[in-house]
């Protein structure tokens, strides 16, 4: 079995509160066969963007998206909502692919952080999008200058403006915190309602006449040609297939050591626009911190903070079981995270707390590649930030689909090989050990304590085995 249904979870915030004003049109399970120009197997942001993008090269395209859960159910519908750009990766992306091309990876995200603004007024869709930039913060010693590499990459590029950084006092005038010290501001940081976009592309592919079936996993799949995914109440016969599975895809064929999957959590206050007003955080700026097992937070139009950590446990055998819904454990660091950077939030109640997998690739980007015979098509491993990167992977695989070649096919993110990881049982042990160790080891950084010198070489190891994780 490829794919399994998701076991029962708490929807969390974001799904619950976008379900509530947008029910949708009923997208029932596949009930017997059904033939398809493109097939899409994930009903995420990836899977949706790309049927949304074939539609509007050729609106004749008879595209069927299967999703084992409901469309946005998973990480699209659950992430912090941030949309942000990769002028922090440049040392990275110069490292892999020069110069050129990193500042060309650059340059579409941008464009894709903006059009994603401009559909949701094109469709009318209330998803809160805010473009009001995304604020790297140092909260301890240790995180100072964190940014300092991809800053100097931007202005050696001639792109300057677009990752600044900013002393402590310029970070306060943003949001006071007691912990802030300095900072580097990126232009292209937005932030959105992620489920309220999720349910407005289900809601437009619909309008456009895309089959949606959920509740529908896939069992087997064929590459043929055609392409065949069975599933429990039927199969889809198509000419090329779009493979968009997300953290899911760990466990496909020829797709796993490419992704290692752990966990990420949000909880999120009551509203409470005055504490917001008091700290000078009205801009709505989405903020992480400068650690690797990154604390993320931004408001919403109604005063909340919703604060998530991205130091969740590391799957076994890249299963993706109950635990991965509420996990404790997790949800407790991050609430930890948000009550030492808020104090002045004394009082204010967390209203709710959940969280999922994600798919974490090697290169900490994500890849689109085209897989023999020449008519499958994957997107994977966005490594927590897939809001924006999902939009310009969407026009991607719609154009490889197409047998296009065009700028964004052309991108360093495409038909490069992605790293692998170590074969099972390594990958599993490898990842929770590793995790353990980063989380460890930047637990006691801000603590003002020592770090063990064996946690800091764990966490370290990544990096010395060539791949783009962890601390330096």
């Amino acid at each position: 079995m490829i794919g399994e249904p998701t076991p029962p979870d708490p929807a969390g915030y974001w799904l619950r509160e976008a379900a509530a004003i947008d029910h949708g049109g009923p997208c029932p399970a596949l009930n017997g066969d059904a033939d398809a120009d493109v097939l899409v197997v994930g009903g995420g942001y990836t899977g949706m963007w790309t049927a949304y993008f074939l539609t509007e090269r050729d609106p004749a395209t008879r595209v069927a998206l299967l999703e084992q859960n409901v469309c946005g159910g998973g990480p699209s519908g659950r992430n912090g909502g941030f949309v942000t750009g990769w002028w922090d990766e440049l040392p990275t992306l110069v490292a892999r692919y020069g110069e050129a091309e990193a500042l060309a990876a650059c340059r579409a995200l941008s464009r894709s952080i903006k059009a994603i603004g401009e559909w949701c007024a094109r469709y009318d869709l209330d998803a809160w999008f805010r473009h009001a930039g995304y604020l790297d913060v140092s909260t301890c010693q240790a995180q100072d200058g964190q940014w300092e590499d991809s800053v100097e990459f931007a202005r050696r590029l001639g792109a300057r403006d677009e990752y600044i950084p900013l002393p402590a006092a310029a970070v306060a005038a943003r949001c006071r915190s007691p912990v802030f010290r300095g900072g580097a501001l990126m232009r292209d940081g937005a932030t959105v309602q992620p489920a309220r976009l999720a349910r407005g592309l289900r809601r437009v592919l619909l309008e456009r006449g895309v089959r949606i079936y959920e509740g529908t996993p896939v069992l087997r799949f064929r590459a043929g040609p055609p392409v065949v995914a069975i599933t429990p109440g039927g199969l889809v016969r198509a000419d090329s297939a779009v493979l968009a599975p997300g953290a899911w895809g760990a466990r496909w064929p020829g797709l796993g050591r490419s992704l290692a999957i752990w966990g990420s959590y949000i909880v999120i206050t009551e509203p409470a626009p005055d504490r917001l007003a008091d700290i000078g955080w009205t801009r709505g700026e989405c903020i992480t911190d400068s650690r690797t097992s990154v604390h993320y937070f931004r408001t919403t139009p109604d005063g909340r903070i919703a604060f998530g950590g991205g130091g969740g446990r590391a799957a076994w055998g890249a299963r993706i079981t109950a635990e991965y819904w509420s996990d404790r454990t997790s949800i407790k660091r991050a609430e930890g995270g948000f009550r030492r950077m808020f104090p002045s939030f004394h009082g204010v109640r967390l209203e709710d707390a959940w969280g999922g997998p994600i798919d974490v690739a090697g290169r900490h980007l994500p890849y689109f590649r085209t897989l023999a015979p020449g008519n499958i098509h994957v997107g994977l491993g966005y490594s927590g930030n897939g809001v924006g990167p999902s939009h310009l992977g969407g026009q991607i695989l719609a154009a490889l689909v197409s047998g296009i070649e065009d700028e964004v096919t052309t991108l360093p993110i495409v038909n490069r090989e992605p790293a692998r990881f170590p074969p099972e049982p390594l990958r599993s042990i490898g990842a929770r050990l590793v995790r353990e160790a980063v989380v460890r080891k930047e637990r006691r950084e801000e603590e003002g304590l020592r770090v063990p010198p064996l946690t800091g070489l764990v966490a370290r190891l990544p990096r010395r085995f060539g791949y783009d994780l962890g601390p330096e």
